[in-house]
């Protein structure tokens, strides 16, 4: 599990980088403002083409070889990229973040990872402090941003150099992962249940769609944010500091979410997740001064850590063991896909809806409401209705 949370700390540090930057980048080489976010819509659009085909590799193959080839395709998309930065091209500049996503979807399966040898009861926990290493990342990848921010003539290029460099330790810790590959079905085992069979399963169910719209609304506000900083009046290093302090927020909590779903349940916890985001978007609308955007965005990533986590417990115990890797791969494309469609609709939200920044902020936190409301009731109903035998 020490070198999953070492993953998370030091190659997790690029996706705050890619978040902080790819938004900004993308305002200086998009021919319209409002394609403006389409490079992070690429990321995420790459997580979730890949996140099917990388479970299965990992399903057959083991986590080494589906971590190792992810920080391989990291590497070239963040080199892909800065020759986009390099030459000007803003679709270089998108194919090389296609690649980066290939990297975020590895990046969600360390916390699957950390369950494979963890006894179920200690599952939460594992996840818990695999995911308490994004700490680490919160402090790595906006440190990286401030450090290489105007060494070189072209915006950026230096902080997409040095994403290269992270992606480059990643085959030296992999070395060391020691998870046995799962075992193959014995041969007169019986044949595996059909993908929909599994997922209309209740409780699967719901924590997929608890943990898509904890993701998709956190990426919603968070791919907009350094854009709406920036264009009310303050410095990209505020940007920077308040993606940093979310990200901090995001990652903080896990140090005792584990114990707390052990304690209340998991439901409760994701319940707990879907109304801080609530909160987060009702700070959000109350004004554009720093302070608000500082709350909204720690807000924002406390809501994330409870929902996304709890949703995880959730879903580790409703499958069966020999179903992880098609039920791990199914649920990531969909979290993936709900991020791709949020963060691509948050650019446009942003930059063309309505006549300011302060009415584009408005109608990205204003669109997390319907999700909410349907997280929810999903979470609701799975509480409310008799349980299974």
């Amino acid at each position: 599990m020490i070198i999953l949370v070492m993953a998370q700390a030091i190659l997790g540090a690029q996706m705050p980088i890619m978040f902080i930057v790819g938004g900004l980048a993308g305002s200086i080489l998009a021919p319209n403002p409002c394609l403006a976010t389409l490079p992070l819509s690429m990321i995420i659009l790459g997580s979730t083409l890949t996140a099917r085909p990388l479970s299965r590799l990992m399903q057959a193959r083991g986590r080494q070889a589906g971590f190792l080839l992810a920080v391989t395709a990291g590497g070239i998309g963040a080199a892909v990229s800065a020759a986009g930065l390099w030459v000007g091209s803003f679709w270089l500049f998108l194919a090389g973040s296609v690649l980066t996503g290939v990297y975020m979807s590895s990046q969600g399966f360390y916390r699957f990872a950390a369950t494979d040898t963890a006894p179920e009861d200690y599952a939460p926990r594992a996840i818990s402090w695999v995911m308490a290493g994004g700490l680490a990342a919160a402090i790595i990848g906006p440190a990286i941003v401030r450090g290489t921010d105007g060494l070189t003539a072209v915006p950026f290029l230096a902080t997409y150099m040095a994403v290269i460099g992270l992606n480059l330790v990643g085959p030296f810790l992999f070395a060391f992962l020691d998870i046995p590959k799962p075992p193959a079905p014995a041969a007169d085992a019986a044949a595996p249940r059909p993908m929909f069979e599994i997922v209309k399963r209740p409780a699967i169910a719901v924590a997929m769609i608890c943990g898509m719209v904890s993701y998709a609304l956190m990426n919603l506000v968070m791919t907009s944010t350094p854009l709406a900083v920036v264009g009310c009046g303050f410095a990209p290093s505020d940007a920077a500091n308040i993606v940093s302090a979310h990200v901090l927020a995001m990652f903080a909590p896990s140090f005792v979410t584990g114990h707390l779903i052990a304690r209340f349940g998991a439901e409760r916890i994701v319940g707990a997740g879907l109304v801080i985001l609530a909160l987060a978007g009702g700070v959000a609308l109350s004004g554009v001064e720093l302070g608000q955007f500082f709350l909204a965005l720690m807000l924002l990533g406390i809501g994330w850590n409870f929902g996304y986590i709890g949703a995880t417990a959730m879903l580790t115990r409703a499958h069966a063991p020999e179903e992880r890797g098609r039920v791990q791969g199914m649920n990531d494309f969909f979290v993936f896909g709900g991020v791709f469609l949020a963060s691509l609709s948050s650019g446009g939200l942003m930059n063309c809806a309505g006549g300011s920044v302060q009415a584009g902020w408005n109608a990205v936190n204003l669109a997390m409401l319907p999700f909410l409301v349907l997280a929810g009731g999903a979470l609701i109903w799975l509480v409310m209705r008799p349980k299974e035998a």
